[in-house]
C-alpha cells in the first residue's frame, strides 16, 4: 500500500536518474565546470517530456552559444547596484561589492544554481538560475527558448 505514495523514478542514460517531485522531475546536470546541478524538467506523471530531455541533452552544446547574452545580462543587472554604491559612498559596502569592468568580468561572482526547462507560455524553455554576489536577495533567471533570450527575471 505505501509503494502507491512512493516518488517516481525516471533514468535517462546521458542524464542519470529523475525523482518526480513536486510536480516536476528533478535530476542533476554538469555544464562546463559546475557539476550536479539541480536540474528540473516538465514531464507528466510517468516521465519527462521528450522535447524536455533533448533540450537538456543539448544544453551543454546549446551554453556555449548563450554564455555571452548570459554575461551581458548579468552585468546590466550590475550596473546599477555599483552605481548606487558610488553614491552612497558607503565604505563598508565596498567590501562585499565587486569592482567588475566589463561583462566577461562577471563569473568570479555568479553561482549557477539550478537548470529548469519548464513551460512558459506554452512553450519549453531553459532557465538558469544564477545567485549573484551585488544581490544576495534574489536568483536571478536567464531564459531561453531552444535558439533565443528571452529576458533575464530578477527574482526566480
Amino acid at each position: 500500500m505505501f509503494g502507491l505514495f512512493k516518488s517516481k523514478r525516471f533514468h535517462d542514460s546521458q542524464l542519470g536518474e529523475f525523482k518526480r517531485s513536486g510536480g516536476d522531475w528533478r535530476g542533476v546536470i554538469a555544464l562546463e565546470d559546475a557539476k550536479n546541478i539541480p536540474l528540473i524538467l516538465a514531464g507528466n506523471r510517468t516521465q519527462p517530456e521528450a522535447q524536455a530531455i533533448s533540450m537538456a541533452h543539448s544544453l551543454a552544446t546549446a551554453f556555449s552559444s548563450m554564455r555571452p547574452t548570459i554575461e551581458s545580462e548579468l552585468f546590466a543587472h550590475y550596473i546599477p547596484y555599483a552605481e548606487e554604491l558610488v553614491l552612497d559612498e558607503n565604505p563598508d559596502a565596498g567590501e562585499t561589492m565587486p569592482k567588475i569592468s566589463s561583462a566577461i568580468d562577471v563569473w568570479p561572482y555568479v553561482k549557477l544554481e539550478f537548470v529548469s526547462i519548464t513551460p512558459l507560455d506554452g512553450e519549453l524553455i531553459y532557465e538558469l538560475g544564477y545567485s549573484v554576489v551585488w544581490d544576495e536577495e534574489h536568483t536571478l533567471g536567464a531564459r531561453f527558448t531552444a535558439d533565443q533570450f528571452v529576458e533575464l527575471c530578477g527574482s526566480v
